[in-house]
């Protein structure tokens, strides 16, 4: 007997099978029941989130014909009937499911418009599922138009697309939209749980919380990895077979890079780097989890009822909410994803990982003494003991030793701040030629006594004498003197990136303005007319 794989065997059959997208569920059962039926419909999401599984679901609430032979349109399909059965098994001949990635020439929707005439053979409504619609052609969108806006009164039309920014605004105002959500992890689990309890598969619940959070909110996702990681163990889904076939990093080794981060010991932060490079451990995973951990942490510290009881490390994560400042571990979760996605310009990861984590070190601001004690004091697992070094405190000042108190500054000027919008401040500056290309392709990663540290794509412009007319610049614009350091490496949040997206956007509305003119329609509708897009240009 060929195996069917999980993500086909527990696709929903009906609407109350369907978690996690209530509000669509909600809408499509109220049309069905008060027969309020529109003709277009687009679904809109992520893969895996249910957006063809709706589109079968809602062909058969509109062709069942019940258990009778009877039956009319409904919300509850019986699943039993002739119709039913061939749309889930794929051959109903009213039901047809297109794969715009394949088929997205105008001449394969004209055939596929020019059927649209005759009426349904065996159902109520000729239905047509158009999957990941936005990779249409232009012309093929242009000769769907008239027929989307005016179709018989038996066709249906159901678009799903994980796009929507790429359809046109004239497809988009002649259906109705629903955008299909992310599923919580939470609830992926449940779910996984409850599958895995009905395929009598052994499962542990930590295991499942894995699974879940690798899916990245989609069922079908997690579902395929709960097949694999069934495969991988044997029949069996354990924790530790779970994280190691996704490759995630242990969590207690996460826990003890905080630790020494609060301890200020670069040593075993070193330690902990070399012990992962030993185990073949997953750098760019580390840093992942490391920035996971990193956002409980800052929930903890701001919205303490946020962290409930059942999240995992619970009481470590309220332990270093209290042992960070806020600042610190807004500063480290920036550095930890800057320094992910560096690692590919790093010599090897493992340098990639240890700088990202020297960084941190680094780059920590000056902040008031934060009561670390409850970092260092926590009990260290059997493993941290033997892999990394005892902490060594920072050295204090004893009172005694301290200088007499001065009276206050009032001419001082007030600290930079750790991070400022770089781009909006670039704009600010009275700085030209090269210099100014210099501010407009850099990244600013942080602000630490007056020195701006910044990340330039091009070697050249950090070896230009550009650098010393930016910090010119900045002495003048702040009022003080200050420092400029630039380093070569990938620049995201840029002044140029920013200009360059804002000039696609406008292009992009222009093109849609012209494409959704009604002289322009009727050009292409009764004339043949073409648009050049290379003619389309937005206003200033």
């Amino acid at each position: 007997m060929t195996y069917l794989v999980l993500a086909r065997k527990w696709r929903p059959r009906d609407l109350e099978a369907v978690i996690g997208q209530e509000h669509v569920v909600a809408a499509l059962r109220n049309a069905l029941q008060q027969q309020r039926l529109h003709h277009a419909y687009l679904f809109t999401g992520t893969r895996g989130v249910g957006k063809t599984t709706l589109a079968r679901i809602f062909a058969k609430a509109l062709n069942c014909v019940g258990s009778d032979g009877q039956g009319g349109i409904t919300a509850r399909p019986c699943n039993g009937c002739d119709v039913c059965s061939a749309i889930d098994a794929g051959r109903f001949i009213d039901y047809i499911e297109m794969d715009a990635a394949s088929k997205r020439r105008v001449e394969e929707m004209d055939d596929l418009l020019e059927r649209a005439i005759y009426p349904p053979n065996q159902a109520r409504f000729k239905v047509y599922v158009i999957d990941e619609v936005h990779q249409l052609s232009p012309h093929a969108f242009n000769a769907m138009l008239k027929t989307l806006e005016e179709p018989p009164p038996y066709l249906k039309f159901i678009l799903a697309t994980t796009d929507p920014q790429k359809i046109p605004v004239t497809v988009l105002s002649r259906c109705l939209q629903f955008n299909l959500k992310p599923l919580p992890t939470s609830m992926i689990a449940e779910r996984l749980a409850a599958i895995s309890a009905a395929e009598q598969i052994s499962a542990e619940t930590a295991a499942l919380r894995l699974l879940a959070q690798a899916a990245r909110g989609s069922m079908r996702d997690a579902l395929s990895l709960l097949d694999q990681a069934i495969a991988y163990g044997g029949g069996a889904v354990s924790h530790a077979s779970v994280r190691q076939m996704l490759g995630v990093v242990d969590d207690a080794l996460i826990v003890q890079v905080l630790d020494a981060l609060a301890a200020r010991d670069a040593r075993a932060l070193l330690a902990l780097a070399q012990d992962m490079a030993n185990r073949g451990e997953s750098f760019a995973q580390a840093l992942r989890d490391l920035a996971r951990m990193l956002h409980w942490v800052a929930l903890a510290q701001q919205v303490p009822e946020a962290l409930a009881e059942d999240v995992e490390h619970a009481e470590q994560i309220r332990r270093f909410a209290a042992a960070f400042a806020p600042e610190e571990v807004q500063v480290y979760y920036q550095i930890a994803l800057h320094g992910r996605n560096d690692l590919a310009l790093a010599p090897d990861e493992y340098a990639g990982f240890t700088m990202t984590l020297l960084r941190m070190l680094a780059f920590a601001p000056q902040t008031a003494e934060t009561p670390r004690a409850l970092a260092l004091g926590a009990a260290r697992s059997p493993r941290a003991t033997a892999a990394v070094p005892g902490p060594t405190p920072r050295k204090r000042v004893a009172a005694a030793e301290k200088p007499a108190a001065l009276p206050p500054r009032t001419d001082v000027a007030p600290a930079l701040p750790a991070f400022l919008d770089w781009p909006s401040l670039v704009a600010q500056l009275p700085i030209a030629a090269i210099t100014r290309e210099l501010a407009n392709c850099s990244e600013l990663v942080a602000v630490r006594d007056d020195v701006f540290h910044l990340r330039v794509p091009v070697k050249t412009l950090a070896e230009s004498g550009a650098v010393e007319r930016l910090r010119q610049a900045l002495s003048e614009h702040f009022g003080r003197p200050v420092r400029v350091q630039v380093e070569v490496g990938a620049a995201v949040d840029t002044a140029a990136a920013r200009a360059a997206a804002a000039r696609s956007d406008k292009q992009k509305r222009a093109e849609e303005a012209i494409y959704g003119d009604p002289f322009v329609q009727q050009l292409i509708e009764h004339f043949g007319a073409r648009i050049d897009p290379d003619s389309i240009r937005p206003l200033d």
